[in-house]
């Protein structure tokens, strides 16, 4: 049930895909008996192209994955994790307009990349 654009994951690729990602990742935890899944799947799958380059979208089918949605405590579909760094920044349970959704992309893509690495001021060499 995913686009072109949208990867879909499984637990066992989960880690691989997303906590090791170098881009910032949403993942939309999603069902196919799920009605409110099924109307904000559209705009997942258009903000994949819109933020191609930029961000990494994925699904995961609760019903298929039950590993990683207990993992992040989702308790109701559809949810939407957005990851950077490998960590849960923000999260969005419930339909939502497609506004909401880019506020918080937006938000978070303009973040300083999460890193354990402070830059390192030029040194000159006399």
């Amino acid at each position: 049930m995913a686009g072109h654009a949208v990867l879909e994951i499984s637990d066992a690729t989960f880690d691989q895909e997303v906590l090791q990602s170098e881009q910032p990742v949403l993942v939309d935890f999603w069902a196919i008996w799920c009605g409110p899944c099924k109307v904000i799947a559209p705009i997942v799958d258009d903000l994949a192209i819109a933020y191609s380059g930029k961000l990494k979208v994925a699904k995961v089918d609760v019903d298929k994955n039950s590993a990683t949605p207990s993992r992040y405590g989702i308790r109701g579909i559809p949810a939407l994790l957005l990851f950077k760094g490998g960590k849960v920044v923000d999260q969005i349970v419930g339909y939502v307009p497609r506004e909401v959704i880019e506020e918080k992309l937006n938000r978070v893509l303009a973040q300083a990349p999460v890193s354990g690495t402070v830059p390192s001021a030029p040194v000159s060499v006399n």
